[in-house]
C-alpha cells in the first residue's frame, strides 16, 4: 500500500516549538486567512458567527453593527473564542488556531480606535458598492487581543513536533 505521508502514522510527537517559531506560524495563518468563526455567549446560549477579520500581531479586529447579536453578546460577556482555519485537503494540510480572549468594542471617538482602524481593509468593500474612497465607513470595530492560542498544524509532525502547540500572551513588562 502506498502511503502519501508516512510521518502521520503512529503516535504524535510531543516536542514543543520554540516561541518565536510558533509565533511565526500563527502570524502566517492570521495573514493568510481572512475568515474566522467567532463564538460568543448570549441569553439564548452560544452563538458562533462567521466573521471577516484583520489582525495586528496577535489581536484580531473585525467590523459589525453595534446592534448585531454578536456585538450585544460581547457587551454582556466579553469572553470569546475564535476558530481560524486554512482549507483542508487531508490531515497533512490540517492547520488552524483556536484563539481565546476578551473582546472590546471601539467607536471612532474611543482612544484606541485609531490604533486598530488602519488594519481594517474597507477599501475593496467601498469600491464594490461604488462608494467614494474619500469617505471611510468609520463605525464600531471589535478588538480581540489573544490571551492564549491553541495552534494545530499536522505538518509539524514531519519534523518531530507535536501537531498541537500552545501560546500564551506574556505579561507586560513595566
Amino acid at each position: 500500500m502506498i502511503v502519501t505521508n508516512p510521518w502521520l502514522a503512529g503516535p504524535s510527537p510531543t516536542k514543543r516549538l520554540e516561541r518565536n517559531r510558533l509565533e511565526e506560524r500563527i502570524l502566517n495563518l492570521l495573514s493568510s486567512q481572512n475568515m474566522c468563526v467567532l463564538a460568543t455567549a448570549g441569553p439564548d446560549g452560544p452563538l458562533a458567527t462567521p466573521v471577516r477579520f484583520f489582525h495586528l500581531d496577535f489581536t484580531l479586529v473585525f467590523t459589525a453593527k453595534r446592534s448585531s447579536p454578536k456585538m450585544r453578546n460581547i457587551l454582556a460577556d466579553p469572553r470569546v473564542s475564535v476558530g481560524i482555519f486554512a482549507p483542508l485537503v487531508g490531515q497533512a494540510s490540517s492547520r488552524g488556531a483556536q484563539l481565546f480572549g476578551s473582546a472590546s468594542l471601539l467607536d471612532p471617538d474611543d482612544e484606541d480606535f485609531h490604533r486598530y482602524w488602519p488594519v481594517v481593509r474597507w477599501q475593496s468593500d467601498h469600491v464594490e458598492r461604488s462608494a467614494s474612497l474619500d469617505d471611510p465607513p468609520l463605525g464600531t470595530i471589535g478588538v480581540i487581543p489573544a490571551d492564549r492560542i491553541v495552534y494545530t498544524e499536522h505538518w509539524l509532525r514531519k519534523d518531530g513536533y507535536a501537531p498541537r502547540q500552545f501560546w500564551r500572551r506574556q505579561p507586560q513588562v513595566s
